[in-house]
């Protein structure tokens, strides 16, 4: 017989560690991500059916860009569950409130600023952070509503981000390749890339993260997890908390059963080199990209993470880079 039973999408970015968490409950997908219009995202082939029982609801994975995902938040907010930067989260607050579970904090390490080793033929020669303060550095980011960006902004400092056009905003798995070539002089490297940069003949200017814990003692909170506030008034009180519980259980199940969960989040890694024609990494770095941001935070934030979240974005409001992001929301399984 046909499920009946309503079906909730659940937004992720395509790389490891979103995949890892969220198939015990979605299925397995095709790897790879899709494109948001303005209309339903596509539905992927499901090539294995969800392995947790998820209850009354149903769930769809809808791997796409981070970015994208944040100005969806912010506009049409119609993803039942999404990923988001904590960054675009003042954005959407009115219609999306924060889960305890499936967030990514950096505890001394984060996005990372990385440049060309070679620079002998480069019209920009860069040695430290203070390097690409000038206006005329072009920098490849992974996109203005990112953690990763509100970052950049608090190490340079909001003056130097005033002339807008030398950022070249890319999909995360481009901003390596634009680096490489050439076309930016450096770029804001977030996810698996982090792990790859060197392999493409670059190098670290300065890992964010690091700058972070350095300068606050707390970890880096870069990407959380929300719902829709009206989940309870669509399906009854209590719905946003029930499935709250069914995510924290599916990132659990991810973790006792870590060896498929990476066979699984490395398809989307090899996807994600294959599409931006940067470099395919191999089983361990997927394994050590999963374990940095799979962790303790991940599965509660707790009271520290909320503080971690609090700060950053206050931070960010007084330097003008992002919006005042009133009370934090968090949603507890």
């Amino acid at each position: 017989m046909p499920d009946e039973r309503p079906t909730l999408t659940l937004a992720h970015s395509p790389d490891p560690d979103d995949a890892f968490m969220w198939w015990p409950i979605t299925g397995k997908v095709a790897p790879g991500s899709v494109a948001l219009g303005d209309g339903t995202p596509p539905d992927l082939p499901v090539l294995a059916p969800p392995v947790l029982d998820t209850g009354r609801f149903r769930f769809r994975a809808v791997p796409a860009d981070i970015e994208a995902l944040n100005r969806r938040a912010i506009g049409v907010a119609d993803l039942d569950v999404t990923a988001l930067s904590f960054r675009a989260y003042p954005e959407a607050a009115g219609r999306y409130a924060l889960t305890a579970c499936g967030s990514s904090f950096g505890e001394g390490f984060g996005p990372r600023i990385v440049c060309r080793k070679d620079q002998a033929r480069d019209r920009v020669k860069i040695g430290c952070e203070g390097c690409l303060k000038p206006p005329h550095v072009r920098i490849a980011v992974p996109g203005v509503k990112t953690t990763a960006f509100l970052m950049l902004g608090l190490v340079l400092g909001p003056e130097a981000m005033g002339a807008r056009g030398r950022f070249i905003e890319l999909p995360f798995d481009r901003v390596i390749p634009a680096v490489a070539s050439g076309r930016a002089d450096a770029g804001l490297v977030i996810h698996e890339g982090q792990l790859l940069f060197e392999q493409a003949g670059l190098r670290l200017v300065l890992d964010v993260g690091a700058w972070w814990k350095e300068r606050t003692g707390l970890p880096l909170p870069l990407g959380g997890n929300a719902l829709r506030r009206d989940l309870d008034d669509r399906f009854g009180a209590g719905t946003r908390r029930e499935v709250g519980a069914t995510l924290h259980r599916s990132i659990e199940h991810a973790l006792a059963h870590r060896d498929e969960s990476i066979d699984y989040a490395i398809g989307f890694a090899l996807a994600n080199a294959r599409t931006s024609g940067g470099v395919a990494p191999d089983r361990e770095r997927v394994d050590r990209y999963v374990s940095m941001y799979v962790n303790r935070w991940t599965l509660d934030m707790g009271g520290a993470g909320r503080e971690a979240v609090r700060r950053l974005l206050e931070e960010g409001a007084r330097a003008g880079l992002c919006p005042d992001p009133g009370p934090i929301d968090v949603v507890s399984a």
